[in-house]
């Protein structure tokens, strides 16, 4: 009797193109390049607006590319100007779990099980803010904590003005 092992499905990593220039008005991806997925964060994101409509269907594709179907999203609802319960992608329903702490992170579901964490950079972030945020959150060994992350970058909270929660 042979046992077959099956192994999960590899990551496509993602080019790096941390140097190429930002478009004005696109929302900007920034995964890690390593599949060792040793730090707190696995990617950041940059939307270009508090629009969850405009700029999540374009995120959820490029991230489908590289991880496979995303069943699920979960952000910070005082981020956004809406937060509506789903978005249909191409011909996907993508779930969206709203949370009330403003930690500036998303987490996405592959599947059941497969969770990846994200840092969210505030749309108002200058290009070169953003791309120190980015960078530092992508590091393999990264230990620095979203807020840490944002403050090293000169970045202010998602809602400037709005006192940062802390999980309990």
């Amino acid at each position: 009797m042979t046992t077959e092992s099956r192994d999960p499905a590899p990551l496509l990593l993602l080019q790096d193109i941390a140097d190429q220039p930002v478009v004005p008005g696109s929302a900007v991806l920034r995964m890690a390049t390593t599949s060792s997925r040793a730090g707190i964060f696995d990617g950041a994101w940059w939307p270009r607006s508090r629009d969850i409509r405009s700029q999540l269907p374009d995120l959820i594709e490029a991230l489908t590319a590289s991880l496979g179907p995303i069943a699920r999203v979960g952000l910070d609802a005082s981020a956004w100007n809406e937060a509506p319960a789903h978005l249909v992608v191409g011909d996907r329903k993508v779930r969206i779990d709203w949370s009330a702490v403003d930690d500036s992170t998303m987490i996405i579901t592959r599947g059941h099980h497969d969770h990846f964490a994200f840092l969210v950079i505030p749309p108002q972030a200058s290009a070169a803010a953003a791309h120190t945020a980015m960078t530092m959150a992508v590091q393999d060994d990264n230990r620095t904590s979203a807020e840490q992350i944002l403050d090293a970058a000169g970045i202010t909270p998602a809602r400037p003005g709005a006192p940062r929660r802390r999980p309990i």
